[in-house]
């Protein structure tokens, strides 16, 4: 069934996840956009005003020369007109047309801000597409490389960008002006723009001497205090426009009203950080590039804080090493993360050129600010965003901290909030046990519907992979087949999900799980690691399954179990795009490539279910892999049907080879 997320049916759907309070708030909401469309707000005048945020000195001279080289050279790529945002290539970035959709040809219509049906890809194109280019962080790159190299070429081309953009969008009409995500993260774009090309002899009248800039981070911050994101969709969205606001109230604090937006931006982005991050550190979204994202602004946010010398409450310091840490606990051995929910390649600050490593210069971050822990991976790589941000946020106190702050002694493998457990063997053995929530809040908007899913990977090769996310509008099909039930490692009744959608970023049932074992230090002592979790999401019968990593073998068996009447069964395996299968009978044959040499596992499959390998089919999509939002590439996938009438349960075996 396709979904509408601008049908009445859905409109339904998504009230009744809301509570009394959100509803009133969205009223409210919906009042002040009527009475803005006849009378919007003015900006004050404004004089005298001087940007100070700067850049203590020697902070540019900090940059590794090679985390240099690649944001110069990233950079020249964009001097000449060329970017690639979601798969799709375009060349026109010298002069853009901010209301154009490359992947369907379509431009965004005018009008006012809050009647362009912004979800309807037929009349406006892949959103997307359109609001990436317009967050501008391909100007801070721009500006990072002015600051790194003095070249007045990058500070014009900036100029004349953000000059173009202010030109086509007036506040409060056109797409950007729909989404406070979008907003909050432009803010935090321009005032990294501003820091960097502060030695540009053209940045005061680009910016503090401009009223067109003025009345553009006037409005920007003004819409955000106006239509925050409320009760049931207060996830990372509401961290990026709180943090996009504190950001630009502290470096932009030229307005009547900024020390009142500061201070209401400070409390919602302390408590909001504190209300999506469990105490374990990981992000309550479950969703991890979210992690990521949520971990980026927040430390964004910290450093205009500690510039402009705001003090801000403990807890936030806390949350944002809390989630340092548990980011350091879970990668792999190659320092990538989970695969788990949502993703969509946002980030919060861009100061790097391709090939910089997202994990590791987060990391990185954490080290320079918190300071690593013995257990921690090592980081290799570099990056330029690091020393920026080390230089404006102050150390983290070791000793004497308030609250008190008592960090793992020894690596973190078990989450029991998160229900996420990681269990590792010899040689780069990995496998991520999902046993958590099914998302965060009442529409869980980034959620999957993934419950006990397992994720394995040997030295940062997919095995046994997540899919990913590949789309979020427009493709409703595709949409559902990546959050699907079947699109994930884990065992489907009766061809249902676990969790009922309600549309493309709404669940309208959620299924619980319970984590039942989770003792995941025996294969690093040479023994066995297990995990054991159920979940309730399918009506009259109960999944459980266990999961059992045996160091010596390197073996890696899952159990799964069907507690309650005879159901047809679907089991499925995805395989990383990497991976070479040769499915015979029951077991498949598996091989691949790292670093040169050939590995090979073999997966013995539950004999008593009838096994299929599936590769890039469409009608209905099955054996797809999606590296990043808006790419997706075959894979194979392993697919068992049968009936849960066996007492024993369905055992699937993996073994390593080499």
């Amino acid at each position: 069934m396709t979904v509408n997320s601008g049908s009445p049916g859905w409109y339904l759907r998504r009230l009744s996840r809301m509570g009394p309070r959100e509803v009133v708030g969205r009223a409210g909401d919906t009042l002040r956009r009527r009475r803005w469309r006849s009378a919007p707000p003015r900006c004050p005048t404004v004089t005298g005003a001087r940007f100070t945020a700067v850049l203590p000195a020697g902070t540019v001279a900090a940059v590794p020369p090679d985390a240099a080289k690649r944001l110069v050279a990233e950079a020249d790529r964009l001097m000449a007109g060329h970017v690639e945002y979601f798969g799709v290539v375009r060349d026109d970035l010298a002069d853009p047309d901010w209301w154009y959709d490359p992947k369907t040809g379509r431009r965004a219509p005018w009008g006012y801000a809050f009647g362009v049906p912004y979800r309807d890809e037929e009349v406006v194109g892949d959103i997307k597409q359109i609001w990436e280019l317009s967050r501008h962080q391909y100007l801070t790159v721009l500006a990072a490389a002015y600051a790194l190299t003095g070249d007045e070429r990058y500070a014009e081309r900036v100029a004349g960008h953000l000059r173009s953009w202010w030109a086509a969008n007036a506040p409060l009409h056109g797409v950007h002006w729909t989404s406070g995500i979008e907003l909050g993260i432009r803010l935090l774009s321009w005032v990294w723009v501003r820091r960097l090309l502060d030695g540009w002899p053209g940045a005061a009248e680009l910016f503090e001497d401009n009223p067109v800039a003025l009345n553009q981070i006037w409005h920007h911050q003004r819409w955000l205090a106006a239509f925050p994101s409320r009760g049931s969709s207060a996830n990372n969205h509401v961290i990026a426009e709180a943090a996009g606001q504190f950001a630009a109230s502290c470096a932009f604090g030229w307005f009547p009203s900024s020390a009142r937006l500061r201070a209401d931006a400070l409390r919602s982005l302390e408590r909001h950080l504190r209300g999506n991050t469990f105490l374990s550190g990981l992000n309550r979204e479950l969703a991890t590039e979210y992690h990521g994202l949520v971990l980026e602004l927040g430390l964004a946010a910290l450093a205009e804080a500690d510039l402009a010398d705001v003090p801000v409450p403990p807890t936030l310091r806390l949350v944002l090493l809390r989630m340092t840490d548990a980011l350091a606990a879970i990668v792999d051995d190659r320092l990538r993360p989970p695969r788990q929910g949502d993703a969509d390649d946002g980030h919060g600050l861009v100061v790097d050129g391709a090939g910089t490593d997202r994990w590791g210069s987060l990391l990185a971050t954490g080290d320079a600010v918190f300071g690593r822990r013995a257990w921690w991976p090592e980081v290799t790589g570099t990056d330029v965003r690091t020393p920026l941000l080390a230089a404006l946020i102050r150390p983290y106190p070791k000793a004497g901290a308030v609250p008190p702050v008592t960090r793992p002694a020894s690596r973190p493998a078990h989450f029991a909030d998160a229900g996420l457990t990681v269990l590792r063997g010899p040689d780069g053995i990995w496998c991520r046990c999902d046993g958590g929530p099914h998302g965060f809040l009442s529409i869980a908007a980034h959620a999957h519907a993934d419950a006990l899913s397992v994720e394995v990977r040997q030295d940062g090769v997919d095995v046994l992979a997540d899919p990913g996310t590949f789309c979020y509008h427009g493709q409703p099909v595709w949409r559902r087949y990546f959050r699907s039930t079947l699109g994930h490692n884990t065992l489907q009744l009766d061809d249902a999900d676990q969790s009922v959608s309600g549309g493309p970023f709404l669940w309208t049932r959620h299924a619980r799980s319970r984590v039942l074992v989770a003792d995941p230090s025996g294969a690093l002592d040479g023994g066995t690691a297990r995990w054991c979790a159920e979940h309730d999401g399918y009506q009259r019968s109960v999944h459980r399954r266990r999961v059992e990593l045996t160091a010596a073998s390197r073996e890696l068996k899952v159990v799964d179990e069907v507690r309650g009447p005879r159901r047809s069964v679907r089991l499925a395996f995805h395989l990383g795009p990497a991976i070479a299968a040769d499915l015979t009978g029951s077991r498949a044959a598996l091989t691949w490539h790292r670093d040169g040499a050939e590995r090979s596992a073999v997966l013995d499959l539950p004999g008593e279910l009838s096994w299929r390998a599936h590769r890039g089919e469409t009608d209905p999509p099955l054996g797809w892999y999606s590296a990043g939002f808006g790419r997706k590439e075959p894979a194979t996938t392993l697919v068992g049907t049968g009936f849960s009438d066996g007492a024993e349960g369905f055992t699937t075996v993996l073994r390593f080879h080499g």
